[in-house]
């Protein structure tokens, strides 16, 4: 046995992955379906020889996307960070990318240690939706009452109890806190869209998305819009919405 031969050294490796998740479902390894986290442990598994968890920052929705999304995952192997992302990205398929590679402390968890995450919900309102959008968009060309939508918008902003804009999930049965901050929620007009932008501590599984669908029904008039609505509407597509950012 050579005496002077060294350990590697481990790797704490953080990425920043942008998806269409129109094929995906979610970001969470699920057996039989195809996940973003499945795609990238698949790949840098292979690149590293052994088997390599990928933690990310939250787990998107089926059919959401993402254009920062931020991972991280710990490697011996010594390849430079802008070959690793050469690499993995040539056996990505197209719908996934990494646009950036850097080395972080080990100890760095892209959940545990952000600070805010901003995520953008768009609904097209017109009549025809182009095809080159129609897989970023919620389709809703009916009459909607769209001040009506911005001073509602405006109302999720500060400290409260989410639990009515949650999915039904064990996690929040069990007792788990269903209090978030929500730092700004914006809703503004560009040419045909109508965009919604909401950055918070952190969200609850489909928040953003039962959101949207609560301010629609705000747009109907069929929910309060100068006062927090106590109930969700309707769970929007998954289509229309993105995450957009993660912050450290």
């Amino acid at each position: 046995m050579d005496e002077t031969a060294q350990t590697p050294t481990t790797r704490r490796i953080r990425v920043l992955v942008a998806y269409d998740g129109t094929e995906y479902h979610g970001w969470q390894v699920q057996p039989g379906f195809a996940t973003i986290q499945g795609v990238l442990e698949e790949i840098i598994s292979g690149i590293e020889g052994s088997p390599v968890h990928v933690a990310g920052s939250g787990r998107t929705d089926a059919g959401v996307h993402a254009l920062a999304q931020v991972a991280a995952f710990t490697l011996k192997n010594p390849i430079p960070p802008w070959n690793l992302r050469k690499a993995i990205n040539r056996l990505l398929p197209p719908a996934i990318r990494i646009n950036t590679v850097e080395e972080v402390h080990a100890d760095f968890h892209p959940r545990f240690d952000s600070v805010a995450k901003t995520y953008r919900y768009t609904f097209h309102r017109t009549e025809i939706v182009p095809p080159m959008d129609a897989r970023y968009v919620h389709h809703h060309p009916y009459a909607l009452n769209e001040e009506w939508m911005r001073e509602a918008a405006g109302r999720f902003v500060g400290t409260h109890d989410f639990r009515p804009f949650a999915a039904k999930d064990e996690r929040y049965i069990r007792g788990q806190s269903t209090v978030r901050t929500i730092f700004s929620s914006d809703l503004h007009r560009e040419g045909d869209r109508l965009i919604y932008t909401v950055r918070g501590s952190g969200f609850l599984k489909h928040m953003v998305r039962n959101i949207a669908g609560t301010l629609i029904e705000c747009g109907r008039g069929n929910l309060p819009h100068n006062m927090l609505p106590r109930k969700s509407g309707q769970t929007a597509p998954a289509r229309g919405l993105t995450l957009v950012s993660v912050e450290y």
